[in-house]
């Protein structure tokens, strides 16, 4: 939906450059713009007909202020609209109950629900300093319950173990105890998905919700799935009082159908949205800024997040002062800078959060081009002893280093031109950190011509 709607939006705004002021008739090519973008997204036909009639009332009644085109404001208008539909502001976990606080996940089998489990449990852990407990009554997929041990370790929470043979009402009971027993904050409970909507499973998640009581019902849903998203939306809706949504793969082609006809549909917010298939891949739903996203202006606030979460700021700091101290940069500092961007999700993670027009000046192609390169470059380091990767001359001085050059290629699968590519790149970096000593940068800088006409810089 992003794409294509922020594609039809821009071709319009073009077009009503000249335009002094908004009127039925431009209003009209805009609103079937829309109409078609949010249709070819699957977003429900009940959703579309009220979104567009209320895009139309305000849109009617806005003025032009002089600094704007019309087509800007019809974006503006757009955009908050877009926002309201998927709920205004931002809605958390409520834990104001007495621990445990039991959470109930349910959704659709291949919706994610159980990688979402572990993903909540993370964010409990990190964000809000929980002690969390998870337990599979999956009793029917196979190596469900195993699927939530092994993304429950990765999360860091606890894991109390089921078993197929057991009933789903029994594995509730005996989790809850424990989790009482030994003091935990916050039972997540993982239940079992169907391929559809049937009687068994809603009778099933109906006497858990009973039995257990949970503070939170979230349906976990499959951004991707559009149209069928509203039909197991009001399906949940009709057997549990839902507290929350989570959308999954939002990071897919979709970018947002379900996250329009779900909320509405269900009325109750979208909680939290799977935008990466690792384990730190779920964010605190923001509508405003989501609907940002679909209208190809970014998310810079994201990426700020991004860097700042992926960013090892100690380590950042050590290499500055090995820098100033006039120890040389080596190919262990190099591999760890290759590392904290594969933290921030790989340059293609950190361009999907630019502003579209930026983005596409970057070219996806140039970007698949730059994480294959940075990928080479991480094999080819590794392939060196760790003497090489400390000793940097080893590879650029005397008589071995033709050997040495050989062996690394054959360990990192690429040719010998590969390794001497990434000395090269190694080298100039070298001579840069070099430069930056003792205010040598300020003199590269000014050599440039970068700083010239700056208060207090020599021409």
């Amino acid at each position: 939906m992003a794409s294509n709607l922020t594609e039809r939006l821009s071709r319009l705004v073009k077009t009503m450059r000249g335009q002094a002021r908004i009127t039925e008739s431009n209003v009209q090519d805009m609103l079937r713009e829309v109409r078609m973008a949010l249709l070819e997204a699957d977003v429900a036909l009940p959703v579309v007909r009220d979104f567009i009639a209320r895009v139309k009332d305000k849109a009617l009644g806005a003025e032009v202020v002089s600094s704007l085109t019309p087509g800007q404001v019809l974006v503006s208008i757009v955009q908050k609209e877009l926002a309201a539909t998927m709920g205004e502001g931002i809605a958390d976990i409520d834990l104001a109950v007495q621990p445990p606080a039991v959470i109930l996940m349910a959704g659709l089998q291949g919706a994610g629900k159980t990688t979402t489990t572990a993903k909540l449990a993370k964010h409990l852990i990190e964000k809000r300093k929980k002690k969390v407990l998870t337990v599979s009554a999956d009793v029917y997929r196979p190596a469900a319950i195993e699927q939530l041990k092994t993304v429950t370790a990765q999360a860091g929470a606890e894991w109390f173990p089921s078993t197929p043979d057991q009933k789903p009402a029994d594995i509730a009971a005996a989790a809850i105890d424990h989790a009482r027993r030994h003091y935990f904050d916050v039972l997540l409970v993982d239940t079992a998905g169907r391929l559809a909507i049937d009687e068994a499973l809603m009778a099933e998640i109906k006497a858990l919700h009973a039995q257990l009581k949970p503070v939170e019902t979230l349906f976990v849903v499959d951004a991707m799935q559009g149209q069928d998203a509203v039909n197991t939306a009001k399906a949940f809706k009709d057997a549990l009082p839902l507290t929350g949504v989570v959308l999954t793969k939002l990071d897919g082609d979709s970018r947002g159908g379900a996250a329009l006809s779900v909320r509405q549909i269900t009325g109750v917010p979208i909680k939290f949205a799977g935008v990466s298939e690792k384990i730190d891949g779920l964010e605190v739903f923001d509508a405003e800024r989501h609907a940002g996203r679909v209208l190809g202006m970014g998310d810079i606030v994201a990426l700020v997040e991004e860097v700042q979460k992926g960013v090892d700021i100690e380590a950042a700091q050590k290499l500055a002062e090995k820098v100033k101290s006039g120890v040389d940069f080596d190919f262990e500092d190099f591999l760890a800078q290759i590392s904290q961007m594969k933290k921030m999700g790989g340059l293609s993670g950190l361009i999907d959060k630019l502003p579209t027009e930026i983005a596409a000046k970057a070219g996806q192609a140039d970007m698949d081009k730059a994480e294959r390169d940075m990928r080479r470059m991480e094999g080819i380091i590794r392939a060196m002893s760790a003497k090489e990767r400390r000793q940097p001359a080893l590879l650029m001085d005397g008589k071995t280093k033709a050997s040495r050059k050989r062996r690394i290629a054959a360990g990192a699968g690429v040719q010998i031109q590969d390794v001497n590519r990434l000395l090269n790149q190694f080298e100039q970096m070298q001579t840069m950190m070099k430069k930056m000593r003792g205010g040598g940068l300020m003199k590269m800088m000014k050599r440039m011509g970068g700083m010239k006409g700056l208060p207090g810089m020599g021409r």
